[in-house]
């Protein structure tokens, strides 16, 4: 049977709050655990979810909740500053004895990486593991309302740095896409097959230099500019471009081999019969 009660945490309007909506609209029960302060909480993504003010380091009190509320699934959507707190939502969850745990994930493959975030989210999913709690993941590549941020579009040029960045093949996904695709899978799919089941998911295939021409054949155009280092200041996408220009963009890429594996990038898609999957130019109007 597919899974109908589900707490979220991070529950921001990026991956969150998104999530949120698209559970609730599918017909599920929702509780958002929400840390003391957050403004989140008055977004109308969280309507008709149930909403818990909690430390997330309250191991105990995080626990009541869940027994309070039957979760079944945790979802968390904590951006990478917060990541650590998973750690306490993974002892809560154990303590309630939830069935399914969904790391915040989101982006490139982790299983196996070896640098920045990649390292700190992988570690965690062996954590979850010896816990004895299932996990499901979802790699994603880029959210493609990012592209602009990555590429310094805001600056009035698209920054490209390094030549295997021209030809490299990037997964994107809208945030809609994803989210929908959470939602999808857990109220659907049996609970068994989401067990330790990694989704490898794409709307497009597209190399960084062809979204740059996009760009520039837009009106107004937006040049491309081929430099050795962005803008300063730019340190994420800095990072970020130098591991696309490897091919670690792929949502396909494996860690432990080294290298993309282009058939394995969409294998997640089949698990949506029937979605309409966008387009980059779609998404951001090119």
């Amino acid at each position: 049977m597919p899974y109908t009660s589900f707490a979220v945490a991070g529950a921001g309007p990026t991956i969150g709050g998104r999530t949120v909506q698209a559970l609730i609209n599918r017909g599920a029960s929702v509780v958002v655990l929400a840390r003391p302060g957050s403004t989140s909480t008055q977004s109308p993504l969280l309507e008709g979810a149930k909403i818990a003010t909690i430390d997330y380091a309250d191991v105990t009190a995080v626990t009541s909740i869940l027994r309070e509320h039957n979760v079944e699934v945790v979802i968390s959507a904590l951006a990478y500053g917060a990541l650590p707190a998973q750690t306490p939502l993974a002892d809560a969850a154990k303590a309630a004895g939830v069935k399914l745990f969904v790391p915040s994930e989101y982006g490139m493959p982790t299983e196996g990486g070896k640098v920045g975030h990649l390292v700190l989210k992988s570690q965690f999913a062996d954590y979850i593991h010896s816990l004895g709690i299932p996990v499901m993941r979802i790699y994603n590549g880029l959210f493609m309302e990012f592209i602009p941020w990555l590429t310094g579009v805001e600056l009035g040029k698209f920054h490209l740095t390094g030549v295997l960045s021209l030809m490299s093949g990037i997964n994107f996904a809208d945030r809609p896409l994803l989210t929908g695709f959470i939602a999808h899978v857990l109220t659907t799919l049996p609970s068994s097959s989401l067990h330790d089941a990694t989704f490898r998911i794409q709307g497009e295939r597209i190399s960084l230099a062809a979204i740059g021409a996009l760009y520039e054949a837009r009106n107004p155009p937006v040049p491309v500019a081929h430099v050795t280092e962005l803008p300063e200041g730019f340190t994420k996408q800095t990072f970020l471009q130098g591991q696309f220009a490897e091919g670690r963009g792929s949502s396909g890429w494996d860690n432990f081999l080294d290298k993309d594996v282009p058939e394995d990038a969409d294998s997640g898609n089949k698990a949506w019969e029937g979605h309409k999957w966008k387009s980059v130019k779609e998404v951001l109007g090119l």
